[in-house]
């Protein structure tokens, strides 16, 4: 069942005629409050065509971020990402200062990447979409994740946990992200199109 999922009764209206109404779940209402996101079981990543013909994949390795989750009405649910920069990681020392560089991300001029959700939906059973705004460098524009709830639970130290996984793709060109260098047979170095990751681990505070 999924995190937002309530189910049907009917009752009479006013002339008699039975109407349908929601009843919220206990279990899943009980998940309503405030998260943090904690980054030691969270990543934040993504993927890029390199030369035409593979795949690069690298993460960002220092985030935080709050959710509010709403087991009664899901529109009010919330979510809210920063993300350093300058952990930028694909496990090349070499591509990674490349990317923090101005040619890429600058990130010495625009330390954060931030998205802040506006509205958020269900899509039917465990998925879930939240809208926002996606900020790079001086670039705002709107991204719409698609997120699976893992399910919740209570960890060994007695924290409340709940977990999403999801994704996203973007034209990174959007945002300002232009460098390229094209290639002797053709194409270019690094594709327009970037697939975003999440996986979230989030606890609830007290």
């Amino acid at each position: 069942m999924g995190i937002f999922t309530r189910r049907n009764q009917t009752e009479n209206d006013r002339n008699g005629a039975a109407v349908a109404t929601l009843e919220v779940d206990p279990a899943l209402a009980a998940l309503t409050g405030d998260y943090a996101i904690d980054p030691a079981h969270s990543s934040i990543g993504f993927t890029v065509r390199h030369a035409m013909v593979t795949n690069v994949r690298g993460a960002f390795t220092e985030h935080e971020g709050t959710l509010h989750l709403d087991g009664a009405d899901p529109a009010r649910s919330t979510a809210t990402i920063e993300v350093k920069i300058a952990s930028v990681d694909t496990g090349i020392a070499d591509r990674d200062a490349h990317l923090r560089s101005g040619d890429f991300f600058d990130a010495e001029a625009f330390p954060l990447m931030t998205f802040r959700s506006t509205t958020a939906a269900t899509l039917g059973g465990d998925t879930y979409r939240i809208t926002g705004d996606l900020t790079i460098k001086d670039v705002t524009r709107p991204l719409s994740i698609d997120l699976e709830f893992n399910g919740s639970a209570t960890d060994a130290y007695g924290n409340e946990r709940v977990g999403f996984e999801g994704s996203a793709e973007i034209l990174r060109s959007d945002w300002g992200l232009t460098w390229n260098a094209a290639l002797e047979a053709g194409g270019v170095m690094v594709s327009d199109k970037v697939k975003l990751t999440f996986d979230i681990s989030a606890i609830k505070q007290a």
